[in-house]
């Protein structure tokens, strides 16, 4: 069994969603592996990794809208607010989601369905570097 792995830096631009499929694919690509499983770790507590929807861009604000509504930002709700208003919800949004991923790789590629995407989830205003660790392990 080969293990191959790749730390990639994410460039975010605030709170949003951002597709990182194309990067993963490349990673695996880059691997040789044929069989096996990626696993995806992102190292961060206020930002999450997600798949989900990748045709229609309404699925993505409407899970912003969701989770906006479910975490509000709002200072008089939290302790932990010496960072910003959105940095506790940002923590909260992120334990809801997770930081990482497994996703079979089937003959050299991303095992994924026609419909799905890998997204970084950006819970904060600001922009942010991201560090997402990519480990390829099989054959």
């Amino acid at each position: 069994m080969s293990h191959y792995q790749k730390l990639l830096q994410i460039q975010t631009a605030g709170k949003s969603l951002y597709k990182i499929t194309s990067k993963v694919e490349s990673v695996v690509a880059e691997s040789g592996i044929e069989t096996g499983l990626c696993t995806l770790f992102l190292r961060h507590t206020s930002a999450s990794l997600i798949i989900q929807e990748n045709a229609d861009p309404d699925v993505l604000t409407d899970l912003s809208n969701f989770f906006a509504k479910l975490v509000p930002e709002d200072d008089r709700l939290y302790i932990h607010t010496t960072e910003g208003s959105d940095d506790m919800p940002a923590h909260i949004r992120t334990v809801l989601t997770k930081t990482s991923e497994q996703i079979p790789v089937y003959r050299g590629r991303l095992a994924l369905g026609t419909w799905q995407g890998i997204y970084i989830w950006e819970h904060r205003q600001r922009s942010h570097q991201r560090e997402l660790l990519v480990h390829i392990s099989g054959d």
